[in-house]
């Protein structure tokens, strides 16, 4: 999501110039959409078939909870999920741009509600060996489905992707569980679903925080990057004891048997990956916790984060970033982190734009895409392929993996046609 207003914050704004004409503009979207032939995520390009499901530990907010991407048995049957799990995310993105709920939601669902994710849900894990670990930290206004074109490319290499949904109000929704009053237990012969919690919890929404009439940006986003990246810390100890054959307790009574999950990572090999306010994450996330060994930020937005807080960051980063997101003050903080003895690299994609990172790239027509700006020059297939075989081999490098990620060593280094070594940005010395 973008740092400052977010992800079709232009494309609604148009649609709410005259609301009257909701059905003339749905009907633009669709002749949009008909233009291109590919609408959809694009599936993962791996070796092995990608599962996924979802875990909250601790029903208050207090808890942690996280998609869950990883390599699973070959499946006919399985179904694949909603992109958009229900239409609360959609009441969420609406309140994130300010705009009504009840128009905005049908918009939305016209839109998006038909998207699944490229993954199968709840099925069997399948053992390839110890597995790398991944926590992925979302972007400001976003959730914790919208990336999983990236987090299904990791799985299907072999991965463990924990997608972690943030509860410090950044994100456009998210829920936890409160207990029931004694008055609402008459509700408990409504039927249970696939993941639903337990009869004597109700789900509380809590939705994106705006800034407060004269109060500073820094302050909050400064809060909220601390207790995002622990979020990723407690994600990652819950999959730690996951490993370790610990029982635990998933608040969602999902089908999915964690116990499988014994003795199949390898912790000695786990990264932290995020976009935007995701990739500030990335980096305090890496200053807290050493067992992250190295990060990947795509396009970080690095405002919210502590200057003294650079110097202490030890392991590897890669920048990957948008051509026309970046700018001077944000690529000076990044450099920041530079070191002559710590690996810091940085690319820059050309064509790209903020949203070349999030799954909304996959699902509008070309030429409304670019008007939305949520597509850039470059085909959006062709801009995720060379943003996972740079990450991929960049954790190749530094997680020490045995695997054939060596292979795109040079989109490190930005050796590609549709890649600029660095940035494109210029930033005076001064400003570093």
């Amino acid at each position: 999501m973008l740092a400052h207003g977010g992800l079709l914050q232009v494309l609604v704004k148009r649609i709410y110039e005259k609301t009257d004409q909701w059905r003339f503009t749905l009907g633009f979207f669709a002749m949009g959409n008909a233009c291109s032939n590919h609408l959809g995520i694009p599936p993962a390009k791996g070796p092995n078939p990608v599962g996924c499901t979802d875990f909250m530990m601790d029903h208050t907010e207090q808890g942690t909870f996280f998609r869950l991407y990883y390599p699973c048995q070959e499946t006919d049957k399985a179904e694949k999920p909603d992109w958009v799990p229900c239409s609360e995310y959609f009441n969420g993105l609406a309140d994130f741009m300010k705009i009504n709920r009840s128009l905005s939601e049908r918009i939305f669902s016209y839109l998006f509600g038909s998207f699944k994710i490229p993954a199968y849900l709840d099925v069997p894990f399948k053992s390839t060996g110890k597995c790398p670990v991944v926590i992925f930290s979302h972007g400001l206004g976003a959730f914790r489905t919208l990336y999983s074109a990236i987090c299904a490319e990791l799985a299907s290499q072999g991965f463990i992707v924990a997608s972690v949904e943030h509860r410090d109000q950044s994100a456009s929704a998210t829920f936890y569980y409160r207990e029931k009053a004694e008055s609402e237990q008459a509700d408990d012969n409504v039927p249970k679903t696939s993941a639903s919690a337990p009869h004597n919890l109700v789900k509380e929404w809590m939705y994106y925080r705006t800034l407060k009439h004269g109060e500073t940006e820094f302050p909050l986003r400064n809060k909220q990057v601390k207790q995002r990246a622990d979020e990723c810390i407690r994600a990652l100890d819950k999959l730690i004891e996951m490993n370790s054959g610990i029982p635990v307790q998933n608040v969602l009574q999902t089908k999915f048997d964690w116990t499988t999950l014994e003795n199949s990572m390898d912790l000695c090999k786990i990264a932290v990956m995020g976009h935007s306010f995701g990739g500030a994450t990335v980096i305090e996330s890496l200053c807290k916790e050493v067992k992250f060994k190295c990060g990947v930020a795509l396009d970080a937005w690095m405002f919210p984060l502590d200057d003294e807080l650079f110097a202490r960051v030890r392991q590897p980063i890669f920048f990957i970033n948008s051509e026309k997101f970046q700018w001077a003050g944000n690529i000076s903080r990044m450099k920041k982190l530079d070191s002559a003895v710590i690996p810091r690299k940085m690319i820059t994609i050309k064509g790209t734009v903020h949203q070349s990172f999030p799954d909304f790239t996959f699902l509008t027509g070309n030429w409304i895409g670019k008007l939305m700006k949520l597509k850039g020059e470059i085909d959006p297939e062709l801009a995720i392929d060379l943003s996972n075989k740079a990450s991929l081999a960049f954790l190749q490098r530094h997680l020490g993996l045995n695997k054939n990620f060596n292979q795109w060593d040079p989109l490190i280094d930005g050796q590609d046609d549709n890649l600029i070594q660095g940035t494109n940005v210029t930033v005076l010395q001064s400003a570093i």
